[in-house]
C-alpha cells in the first residue's frame, strides 16, 4: 500500500541505457542469477512513499526485462538521449516532460541507478522521509569516504605537491574532518526545481548518508566480479 506523505507525489526513474563502454550490456548483465537492474526494481517496488516507478531506456531488451520484474516501460527513451555523452539529468527531464504532457503531474522525481544493488528500500524510504519532511530542494546520497582529501596529490611539473592548499597535516586519517563522496545510489528533487536549475544541487540540497556496503557502485569489471562474491557470501552466512 502506498502512503502519502504530505499529500505528495513521487515519480521514481530507473535510468538504463543499452550501452556501455566498461561493461558490455551492463544494466541487464547477469549477477549471481538475475540480472543487475532487477535489485533496484525489487528494492524499489517495496517503497512504501513510490507512487510510480519507470524505467527509462531506448533499448527493447531492457524494457522488455525491466517489465517482468515488475517496473512500468510507459516509453522508449529516444536514442538522442541515450548516447555517452548525455548528461544523466536528460533523461529525468524528459521523463518528466513526458508525464506532464499526459496531463500526469508528480511532486518529487527520484532517480535511482541500477548500477548500486545494494541499495535497500527502507533507505529509499528514509531518504524521502528526510527531503518532505525538512522540506529540503533535493536530497543526494553519500556515504564518508575512505580517502582524505588531506592526503591527496597532485603532479605539477613532474613534481608531487599537496591537492589540497593547507598547512595542516594529519598524520592519522581518524583525526581529519570528515568527508563526504557521493556514491550515486539515490537523488530526489522537488519536480519544479529541477525543471528550473536542470540540476540536483542547490544551496538547499540534503545529504543522505549511506553505509559502505549499500555504497558500493558498479563501474567495471573489477567491481562487478565484487559484488558478485558479496552477495554469493552472504547467502553462505
Amino acid at each position: 500500500m502506498i502512503i502519502v506523505i504530505n499529500n505528495k507525489k513521487v515519480l521514481a526513474i530507473i535510468p538504463a541505457r543499452g550501452g556501455s563502454k566498461g561493461i558490455p550490456r551492463k544494466n541487464i548483465k547477469n549477477i549471481n542469477g538475475r540480472p543487475l537492474i532487477s535489485y533496484s526494481i525489487e528494492e524499489a517496488r517495496k517503497s512504501k512513499y513510490i507512487d510510480k516507478l519507470i524505467v527509462s531506456t531506448e533499448d527493447s531488451e531492457i524494457a522488455k526485462i525491466s517489465k517482468k520484474f515488475g517496473a512500468e516501460i510507459p516509453f522508449l527513451r529516444p536514442k538522442e538521449l541515450s548516447k555517452d555523452t548525455t548528461p544523466g539529468i536528460e533523461p529525468i527531464l524528459h521523463a518528466v516532460s513526458w508525464f506532464k504532457n499526459k496531463g500526469i503531474t508528480f511532486d518529487y522525481v527520484m532517480c535511482l541507478q541500477c548500477t548500486s544493488p545494494f541499495r535497500k528500500y527502507s533507505q529509499i524510504d528514509k531518504a524521502i522521509e528526510v527531503l518532505i519532511e525538512k522540506n529540503g530542494d533535493s536530497i543526494v546520497s553519500v556515504c564518508e569516504s575512505e580517502i582524505t582529501p588531506y592526503w591527496m596529490k597532485k603532479i605539477e611539473y613532474g613534481k608531487l605537491k599537496d591537492f589540497l592548499d593547507s598547512n595542516i597535516f594529519y598524520t592519522r586519517r581518524q583525526d581529519a574532518p570528515k568527508v563526504y563522496r557521493l556514491n550515486g545510489a539515490i537523488y530526489m528533487a522537488k519536480i519544479d526545481v529541477l525543471v528550473k536549475y536542470k540540476n540536483w544541487y542547490t544551496e538547499n540540497t540534503l545529504p543522505y548518508v549511506m553505509d559502505e556496503i549499500s555504497s558500493i557502485d558498479i563501474d567495471n569489471m573489477l567491481d562487478f566480479k565484487f559484488v558478485e562474491f558479496l552477495m554469493k557470501e552472504s547467502q553462505n552466512v
